[in-house]
């Protein structure tokens, strides 16, 4: 009856409007910054850095996706989403500010603090709001929102880069940001137990440390250090040590971040793994495939952000029929076609050096989007549905931490081999150009009037390099694909959805 009455005071559909408002402001965010990138990079330099762009932000997610799904379910999903918002808005308008690759990570580290609310209690709420047939449904719906923002979202970018200026791929968040918390704050009514608090913030400060040094290793490994110094070796220990004092801090504590009791139940286990590695995949895409696109297709930003936007295509088409076909075929079934496409998508890219046009990297895009569509749909609905109100804020935050978790790890990985073998390559001919051949010589071919004073056997030559590097990260990308198919074989047989 309680819950009846909740649902009638609630205005669902206002609410799920301004849910949709917050993932518009995400979504659009992440295809305007990746089709952005090769002109903030030609401005504020430091090629090098790149990575931290995106690495710095997804592990500010990992870190405080956990945490906003505890405060959630402690105080409610409203107040924890509107303070959010708030972060994420004060980051990105610091991220407009910015005048150096530096302080457009910094900035970006806030912005990932307040971003690490917005889809998972977002997601929680429509999982509060709607029951299990009507969630299968929405989530379809949900998904929609990312290919309407990431069609825009390219357009916008190349908009902003060629006529006004990149800041404003910041501060267009400002706008839906508000009017989602103004939404929210009215029409959404919620009934929360008080509950004395006990937030897991050693564990916070552990996971931090984990996965920070960790990302430190495999993005600077082999490029600022040497893989045998001493600043390894301490990263290295730091990870080890922090990370089995996370999972020991995490059995003891009062209110984890992370419940181990989730992680007892299977289909919870081998979704969260899967959405790991798909994340890795997923977000490996985004970030490099614009720049090979622009540095060595020689396209235009708006080209590289329609490429990059079939993933947005595919996604939300897919997310759909797989809300549908959820109930009638199981989730198992609905998530190997996932799968199977994340493969096929994968294959794209690795054959991209030998079929070289736009539109062939485009199409990889589509069958990525068509992957994660069946997938994350699949694995939030059943999550879902096998936990019951007070852990499913728990529960979502644990799928979007791993999927997260797989971003931050994936793209240092990745990114880690990019600069490795860009180096490798451009150190390997070094006497054959009149040009100082390092890691910021990228940033001159990026930028269309610093590529002009390169002759062509210049300019082709760190094409050429710069195309090795990004083959290496193409067949990371495929390993990443097959081992996601393989652990969605392993999801259990139960056909529940």
């Amino acid at each position: 009856m309680e819950k009846l009455l909740k649902k009638r005071e609630t205005n669902r559909p206002i609410v799920l409007f301004a849910i949709i408002m917050a993932m518009f402001m995400a979504a659009v965010e992440a295809t305007i910054v990746a089709t952005a990138m090769p002109g903030i990079v030609a401005e504020l330099g430091g090629f090098s850095l790149f990575t931290w762009v995106f690495g710095g932000y997804l592990l500010m997610q990992v870190v405080s996706i956990p945490i906003y799904g505890k405060l959630a379910d402690l105080f409610g999903r409203k107040i924890i989403f509107s303070i959010g918002i708030f972060i994420f808005l004060f980051g990105s308008i610091w991220c407009g500010f910015a005048n150096s690759m530096e302080s457009l990570i910094i900035a970006r580290f806030i912005q990932g603090l307040g971003a690490g609310a917005v889809q998972p209690i977002a997601t929680t709420i429509v999982g509060d709001m709607y029951t299990k047939e009507e969630r299968a449904s929405i989530q379809g719906y949900l998904a929609s929102i990312w290919g309407i923002s990431s069609i825009l979202g390219p357009v916008l970018g190349g908009v902003f880069i060629q006529y006004f200026h990149w800041s404003w791929i910041f501060w267009m968040n400002i706008p839906f940001g508000l009017l989602a918390i103004v939404l929210v704050g009215i029409f959404l009514k919620e009934k929360v137990e008080k509950t004395k608090p006990a937030i897991d913030y050693f564990g916070s400060i552990l996971i931090l440390i984990s996965v920070g040094s960790l990302m430190m290793v495999l993005i600077q490994g082999g490029v600022e250090w040497d893989w045998v110094s001493l600043p390894i070796l301490i990263c290295i220990s730091l990870f080890v040590v922090s990370f089995i004092g996370f999972i020991y801090q995490e059995k003891r504590a009062q209110e984890p971040i992370m419940s181990m009791e989730i992680w007892g139940i299977p289909l919870i286990v081998v979704a969260n793994i899967a959405s790991f590695t798909s994340g890795a995949l997923l977000l490996a895409v985004s970030s490099f495939l614009p720049t090979y696109v622009q540095g060595v297709m020689n396209q235009p930003a708006m080209i590289a952000g329609f490429t990059l936007t079939m993933i947005s295509i595919g996604w939300p088409i897919s997310s759909t029929i797989a809300g549908k076909l959820l109930l009638k075929i199981g989730y198992r079934k609905a998530a190997i076609i996932g799968g199977v496409s994340l493969v096929v998508g994968s294959l794209f890219y690795l054959t991209l050096p030998f079929i070289h046009h736009p539109i062939w990297a485009g199409l990889g895009s589509f069958f990525i989007g068509v992957g994660m569509g069946f997938s994350t749909t699949t694995f939030i609905v059943s999550i879902q549905s096998h936990v019951d109100w007070k852990k499913r804020g728990v529960a979502t935050a644990s799928n979007m931490f791993m999927r997260t978790l797989g971003g931050a790890v994936g793209v240092a990985l990745l990114g880690g081999i990019l600069n490795s073998r860009l180096k490798s390559s451009l150190e390997g001919e070094i006497d054959s150009v009149n040009v100082e051949l390092n890691m910021d010589i990228v940033n001159v071919i990026l930028n269309p009037e610093q590529r002009q004073l390169l002759t062509e056997y210049e300019i082709q030559f760190i094409q050429d390099a710069l195309s090795h590097a990004l083959a290496y990260v193409y067949g990371g990308i495929f390993l990443l694909a097959l081992i996601s198919l393989i652990l969605i074989l392993l999801l259990p047989r139960d056909e529940r959805a």
